[in-house]
């Protein structure tokens, strides 16, 4: 397990779910042990801690409609979800898997499993938000190029140039003043669309 993940730890932000009964008191003394900053919250709420970084949840059957309205639809932002759990059978293994959870914990509670998945659910959570940047930069990049590839169509039309020349027109322009070629794109599709609805106007 990577050390920044374990140093993470310490100070982590964690809200615990869980009835205050033995099981969740010993879940928060063995997280407050480790060095994380609990808050503990019961019955479950309408909505998750802002400031948590990692939510425990106890899974009961009784409360499954309830957990699931807390933890769906799954957002790239969530919190680390950590189920906490008696019984693995499949219908709690169902709530388990339609909730999200990077990690499950069983009860008893015993420090070295709660050690283990809590850093498992920590270092799939840093994974989550990696992809998730990843994939809206290149959402960003496909967006740019789309908008590339209409200002050239728009050049290509309006000014009688070849593919080759109206793309060199936008890269030329775009040097000329410092911007990006996505944005110079966007000027010239928005001064297109303008001319176009003022044709239409008149």
């Amino acid at each position: 397990m990577p050390t920044s993940i374990l140093h993470d730890l310490k100070g982590l932000r964690v809200q615990v779910i869980h009835p205050p009964d033995q099981a969740g008191l010993a879940l928060v003394e063995h997280l407050r042990r480790i060095g994380c900053s609990c808050e503990t919250t019961w019955p479950l709420p309408d909505a998750i801690s802002p400031s948590a970084v990692v939510v425990l949840v106890s899974i009961e059957q009784e409360n499954r409609d309830k957990i699931l309205s807390l933890f769906r639809p799954v957002q790239p932002s969530d919190p680390a979800l950590v189920a906490v759990v008696t019984y693995e059978d499949p219908s709690t293994l169902q709530v388990v898997l339609e909730c999200g959870a990077l990690a499950v914990i069983e009860r008893p509670i015993r420090p070295f499993g709660l050690l283990t998945n809590l850093t498992i659910a920590r270092a799939l959570w840093l994974e989550r938000q990696n992809a998730s940047k990843r994939i809206r930069k290149l959402e960003r990049k496909l967006a740019g190029n789309n908008r590339i590839l209409r200002a050239k169509n728009i050049l290509m039309e309006t000014q009688g140039l070849s593919e080759q020349d109206a793309y060199e027109n936008i890269r030329r322009q775009a040097m000329a003043k410092r911007v990006p070629m996505d944005d110079l794109a966007s000027a010239i599709i928005n001064a297109h669309e303008l001319l176009t609805y003022k044709d239409m106007r008149d």
